[in-house]
């Protein structure tokens, strides 16, 4: 089985990134636990602190199109919300080298 990683970019309301990560932080207990996630972390571009980008582990796409349809994503997504500027940009990788 070969690991998927998770990219999603998003965009924030300037004056909202403390916020946003703060959401973002007390929401993630949403994510645990989940069936087919390994891993989590958000991070934020130090250039442009209004850009944060969401790397989620998975075993496969399956468990993140099952995690999507969850009420646990929808709590999440209800309490990032307020603070998000746009929709974000996903897009699934795999390792290959």
């Amino acid at each position: 089985m070969t690991m998927i990683l998770g990219i999603a970019e998003m965009s924030v309301k300037p004056g909202s990134e403390k916020e946003f990560a703060e959401a973002h932080a007390a929401a993630s207990e949403a994510f645990r636990p989940t069936e087919g996630m390994l891993s989590a972390r958000l991070t934020q571009g130090v250039e442009t602190p209004t850009k944060f980008v969401l790397l989620v582990e998975w075993t496969d796409i399956a468990a993140h199109e099952r995690y999507r349809d969850t009420e646990q994503y929808a709590r999440w997504r209800a309490a990032i919300g307020p603070y998000v500027a746009g929709p974000a940009a996903v897009q699934h990788t795999r390792v290959v080298a």
